[in-house]
């Protein structure tokens, strides 16, 4: 009788041992499926990460520099107050970096602020006192970065802005400002400055210019946005969120003056591949005058889910391996033992001539039909396991990452510019803003699992269950070289 034959008689005939490995089996290879699983998802959670979260390089002046620069012109001339000279991005610059690899698309930030005309701006009650109508607190001292109360905010296309790519805000009627407005008047407007002063999609407001002639303009209303409660432009020094528009930036500039034609206040880039707004930044230095402009990255969104996901794959790892070992022990012993009972069947076959390894290799494939069945209880149980230590797993370090990225990142951003190194200067009239930017802040990252089992687990989870069980048989099938049919029989 071959090997073969032997080994499925046997398991057949034992019926209450063979449950009991296929049992113990399953477990096993249950919690290495599920650390397969975990750390396969953990891989495709990181790569979809790269294109989904994204990260952003933001071209700007050089605040750092026109700092330096007015401390000097302060000692030099004690007669007259040294003011902070802003250069405006020129948009040729910005045109150059927007040829680079890995850039996908590119939004320009200009903004001012203009008075308004033909309606009424929405007024704020400030918990300081008094109320706020595009001034400071309490309706007194104006922001000193606008004096204007109408926010204008002009970009290449609102879908490319922080606010409405993470949908803190949402366009409710019309459509939102696109590259085709380009040397236009279209405006988009905040949905309660619309319903106080009864306009809707198609009318036009007027607005008049705070500097040079101060002539007014006529603003034709395309769209119709319902702005975050916790956009930045809700600060203390700043005009209420909703009496903040949307234009093209041209318009914007127009608003400036004619020397701000050509210019921005910063542009942002979005990367295609986050792990290379390195070396995007060091090529987009090579472009531009470094004393004049700054370039500033913004890739936490990205990294938050990658350490997130770091962590969550190391730890499954551990659990694979850790299993494996334990699971080989687990099975060695139960073999062990189960070769102990079996020395009298042993004997018998040693002193019929059957060679030694034909013994082993019928303990082989016993185990091996135990496992092809183990394999496909765990396939089963697998994913409902993974998906619960995935998500406890998820959750727990999703908290830790966040808690540390906010830690280091909850300050102002450096050489005092308000969102981080992200955020975009205002130039000439603006007022305080963060469109165009992407801030850990404010961007959550999704790091949610997608466990599901594929073939390739299959065949990964079976290769650890034929390793498994060679190395348990190899281990418990150690005494079988030893031993000598004679003394078997006889004992």
């Amino acid at each position: 009788m071959n090997f073969f034959k032997r080994a499925w008689l046997n398991v057949w005939a034992k019926k209450g041992r063979s449950i009991l490995l296929i049992l113990v089996s399953s477990a096993i290879l249950m919690f290495v499926l599920a650390g397969l699983l975990i750390r396969s998802a953990a891989v495709k959670a990181t790569n979809q990460a790269k294109e989904e979260v994204g990260a952003t390089v933001t071209l700007s002046a050089n605040r750092q520099a026109a700092f330096k620069k007015m401390q000097s012109s302060s000692s030099s001339s004690k007669s007259s107050r040294p003011k902070l000279t802003l250069t405006p991005v020129k948009l040729s610059d910005a045109t150059k970096i927007a040829k680079l690899s890995n850039i996908s698309s590119y939004n320009v930030t200009s903004s001012t602020s203009v008075n308004a005309s033909s309606y009424d701006t929405v007024s704020t009650s400030s918990g300081m006192g008094g109320n706020s109508s595009g001034g400071g607190p309490g309706g007194g001292m104006k922001s000193s970065t606008s004096s204007g109360d109408t926010q204008i905010d002009g970009v290449t296309a609102t879908s490319l802005t922080s606010d409405f790519s993470d949908s803190q805000s949402k366009i409710t009627k019309g459509r939102g400002i696109t590259t085709a407005d380009k040397n236009t008047n279209h405006v988009v407007i905040e949905k309660e400055l619309a319903s106080q002063n009864d306009l809707s999609v198609g009318d036009t407001i007027t607005v008049k210019k705070t500097t040079g002639s101060k002539s007014k303009v006529k603003l034709k209303i395309v769209g119709i946005y319902k702005a975050s409660s916790t956009s930045s432009s809700s600060s203390p020094m700043s005009t209420d969120t909703s009496n903040t528009m949307y234009t093209s930036y041209t318009l914007t500039n127009t608003f400036k003056g004619n020397k701000y034609a050509g210019t921005a206040d910063s542009v942002t880039f979005n990367v295609k591949n986050p792990a290379k707004v390195s070396s995007v930044k060091t090529a987009g230095k090579k472009l531009i005058n470094t004393s004049k402009y700054a370039l500033s990255t913004d890739d936490s969104s990205y990294q938050t889910v990658k350490a997130s996901m770091d962590n969550v794959e190391s730890f499954a790892n551990k659990i694979v391996w850790l299993v494996a070992i334990a699971g080989t022990i687990i099975l060695a012993l139960i073999v062990i033992l189960m070769i102990r009972e079996r020395r009298f069947e042993i004997g018998v076959l040693l002193s019929l001539g059957e060679a030694r390894w034909k013994i082993i290799a019928q303990f082989f494939t016993e185990m091996l039909m135990v496992i092809v069945i183990a394999v496909a209880i765990a396939g089963a149980g697998g994913k409902f396991v993974g998906d619960q230590l995935g998500s406890q797993l998820v959750s727990q370090s999703t908290t830790t990452t966040q808690t540390s990225t906010s830690s280091s990142t909850g300050q102002p951003g450096g050489g005092g510019q308000p969102g981080g190194s992200g955020s975009g200067m205002k130039g000439g009239n603006g007022g305080p803003g963060n469109v165009g930017q992407s801030s850990s802040a404010t961007k959550q990252a999704d790091a949610d699992l997608n466990i599901s089992v594929s073939a390739v687990d299959l065949a990964e989870l079976g290769g650890f269950g034929l390793a498994i069980t060679f190395l348990s048989i190899m281990i418990a099938s150690g005494g079988i070289l030893r031993l000598e049919p004679k003394k078997v029989l006889i004992s």
